[in-house]
């Protein structure tokens, strides 16, 4: 069955109130209201399609697309300050060309200027005690006319302007290991080891410290608390505490 058509009367008055069409478009919508339509749509697809190639070409142009997750570059640390050649001369005048500078400045916090420098070795032999191990090295300080004098000397034995340190060893030692470090009070404070071939006793490091009442660096008893006093030969092991 077919659907029954609904037919309304229009009268005068509905009339009026109707759009009303030009001769042309009798019949169908308005041709301003539909042109309107028309020139939005195209214009959206226009962006559309724009949009669409300018991600294909960024992505076959291989432009990489900066990611918020991208991890930030590690912090370059900073360089070691570089050695004055005045201070670099000095060590090389004192130990030869083959010196490597490990600290310069008041070491001793006594107002002067002291450098440590050292003969590194380049192969160190396996200790389990931490350090560098070298074959010399020495302090100096630098007096009021300029000259640079040195206060402690280690090569085969460890010595300074007295004589020999307490507790240095009577046998010849061809190399040490070195540690250093520099308190804000104290000053430079040095630990040497006899470096040995072969299995031996655990032997503790010999401390060293400037010692402002004497002026000069001596040695440290065991406990790193008093100083001790030089001996004239090594026929004379023994150590005074100072």
């Amino acid at each position: 069955m077919l659907p029954t058509l609904q037919i309304r009367r229009v009268s005068a008055n509905d009339a009026s109130s109707l759009p009303s069409f030009s001769k042309e478009g009798a019949g169908c919508s308005s041709p301003i209201i539909h042109l309107t339509h028309l020139t939005r749509g195209l214009a959206l697809s226009c962006s559309l399609l724009v949009l669409s190639f300018a991600a294909l070409a960024a992505g076959g142009c291989g432009v990489d697309v900066p990611s918020s997750n991208s991890a930030t570059p590690a912090e370059a640390k900073p360089a070691a300050p570089a050695i004055p050649d005045e201070i670099q001369k000095a060590a090389d005048t004192l130990l030869g060309s083959e010196t490597q500078v490990l600290a310069f400045g008041d070491l001793a916090k006594n107002g002067g200027e002291q450098l440590l420098a050292a003969n590194v070795l380049p192969k160190t032999p396996t200790m389990s005690i931490p350090g560098t191990v070298i074959s010399r090295a020495t302090v100096a300080e630098k007096n009021s006319v300029g000259q640079w004098i040195e206060l402690l000397h280690c090569d085969e034995h460890l010595k300074n302007s007295k004589g020999y340190l307490a507790l240095t060893p009577l046998d010849s030692v061809s190399s040490w290991r070195l540690q250093f470090e520099q308190d804000a009070q104290k000053g430079l404070q040095l630990y040497v080891t006899p470096v040995k071939s072969g299995a031996v006793a655990h032997v503790l490091p010999i401390g060293i410290r400037w010692n402002p009442a004497t002026k000069r660096y001596q040695s440290l008893d065991q406990k790193y608390e008093h100083f001790l006093l030089e001996a004239p030969s090594l026929e004379d092991p023994r150590s005074v505490l100072r």
